[in-house]
């Protein structure tokens, strides 16, 4: 009932009428009445005026869903919500939400975390109010070997979404973590749940720091806010265009497979043409980061002048 009202009052710039807001939703005075004040507990700024009515002035800095889905236009994914104010980790609870074959496309927000992964079981610090935290379900009918290309895909998503809402250039270092001036800002982090040759779905999770300042970033991180004259920015209209690229570059991935994806994943690239090593299981190879193939795999070029395909592991730049 509360969207309900927010969607009433978001398309009104005037004030609305209490009487005109009950008989539209069939409820009475008093509950809307209740509902208003359980909005401004939240922190939507709404003004009530005798003889005007209510009238909204501003929304909080959250990701409810009811602000994420507002004017957010997908087909598919963002249709199916799960929100928290603190959670242990969203990767965990998608994960679940999977196995209990919960709809491609949904997704599960955050606003902190206290057990927040990284890869490599690292941890990935989730300050309140600060960052994005959310995972995603997706149910891609690929081969298991192909699903490392949506990690890629992600990171290229978040990459021209964070352009177009706040002019920031965001670097990738493959295979998932996203750098502005060679400062860690975000990482994506890919759990698949498949058989031998299908995928039965992949949990895409995708941490951002957003409005961190320099108390709430750990070493070698920045965030968007510290990169952008430390303005703050609008969490939810980033998010909405994160989640509009993912499913835009899914669809087309769907359709015509990663050849678009894998060109704009090369113009984002840290890591091609530089000299690395990688730890690559329990393997220590060394070389220069040539390409990647059509799954997502790094190629790498040894000092032997073979090209090993790198599916996974820790790489680390060295010049």
């Amino acid at each position: 009932m509360q969207d309900k009202i927010l969607d009433i009052l978001r398309r009104s710039h005037q004030y609305v009428s209490g009487e005109d807001i009950s008989a539209h939703l069939n409820i009475s005075r008093q509950a809307l009445w209740k509902h208003i004040q359980n909005l401004k507990d939240s922190g939507y700024d709404i003004v009530a005026v005798p003889h005007l009515g209510y009238r909204l002035i501003a929304s909080p800095d959250r990701l409810f869903p009811s602000e994420v889905a507002y004017r957010l236009h997908t087909k598919n994914i963002g249709k199916k919500m799960y929100y928290f104010d603190t959670l242990g980790s969203t990767m965990d609870v998608a994960e679940e939400l999977g196995q209990k074959q919960a709809p491609e496309g949904t997704l599960v927000i955050s606003e902190a975390q206290t057990k927040g992964k990284g890869r490599l079981n690292r941890e990935w610090s989730s300050p309140k109010y600060k960052g994005i935290y959310f995972s995603l379900i997706l149910r891609p009918k690929i081969l298991p070997n192909s699903a490392p290309v949506l990690t890629l895909l992600c990171a290229v998503s978040v990459c021209e979404a964070v352009k177009k809402v706040c002019g920031v250039e965001i670097k990738i270092k493959w295979p998932n973590d996203l750098f502005i001036r060679h400062k860690k800002v975000g990482g994506i982090l890919t759990e698949l749940n498949a058989e031998m040759d299908a995928v039965r779905f992949v949990v895409m999770g995708i941490g951002i720091n957003v409005n961190n300042d320099t108390t709430t970033l750990v070493e070698g991180a920045t965030s968007l806010r510290e990169q952008n004259n430390k303005v703050p920015l609008n969490r939810v209209e980033l998010l909405q265009e994160i989640v509009r690229s993912i499913e835009a570059r899914y669809l087309l991935f769907q359709k015509e497979g990663a050849v678009s994806t894998l060109t704009q994943w090369r113009q984002h690239a840290l890591t091609l043409g530089r000299r690395i090593k990688v730890l690559y299981h329990k393997e220590h190879l060394e070389g220069e980061a040539v390409d990647v193939d059509g799954d997502g795999a790094l190629l790498l070029r040894t000092d032997a002048g073979l090209v090993r395909r790198v599916t996974a592991g820790d790489v680390v730049h060295c010049r």
